[in-house]
């Protein structure tokens, strides 16, 4: 059994990217072979952090318990949206708090935005951070623009078919990179 943990990072106010998470955290459930677990950073609501994790005298017991969540999963999904052409500071505070925990860890994007892109901006930065920690980043990833006329606030999307087959692609590949990571 797989157990892949998706980080939802805005914690903006009236956040959309989340109902993104929601929505694939419901596909991944229907395998049987998956367990699945939001870890939203806006519940977390960590401090910006001064230094590594490793390095740090003090350690919080949520960021020790967010590193063990991520050394736990065979793969992470991250959802996020764009923020003026890259990632929420919130995402960029976690990723810098780890760096061998991200090492060979099967990596994931879905991108959002309100306009047309669905973010390829900030995957383009999160493909640049993650590629120089050394994470195992799958070739695929899942844009949603329009994220606001894409998903309600649980997670169901608008165009249910499309969105559903596009998502399942995404979700199919990525768990052949978990297993190919695994050999």
């Amino acid at each position: 059994m797989y157990h892949i943990s998706i980080i939802s990072a805005s914690v903006r106010v009236g956040r959309k990217s989340h109902n993104v998470a929601l929505f694939l955290q419901k596909i991944l459930q229907k395998n049987n072979l998956i367990t699945v677990e939001i870890l939203d950073l806006k519940k977390y609501d960590f401090p910006l952090f001064d230094e590594r994790l490793k390095f740090q005298n003090a350690l919080s017991l949520e960021a020790l318990d967010f590193k063990n969540k991520i050394i736990s999963s065979d793969g992470i999904i991250i959802v996020t949206p764009e923020y003026n052409g890259s990632i929420p500071a919130s995402l960029k505070n976690v990723i810098d708090l780890l760096y061998d925990e991200w090492q060979n860890k099967p990596i994931a994007f879905s991108t959002v935005s309100s306009g047309e892109f669905g973010g390829m901006q900030a995957l383009a930065h999160l493909q640049f951070v993650f590629e120089k920690i050394g994470a195992f980043l799958d070739a695929t990833n899942f844009p949603v623009s329009k994220v606001q006329e894409m998903f309600d606030d649980f997670g169901v999307p608008t165009h249910k078919k499309q969105t559903y087959e596009i998502a399942q692609l995404f979700i199919d590949e990525f768990i052949r990179c978990i297993v190919l990571n695994q050999k």
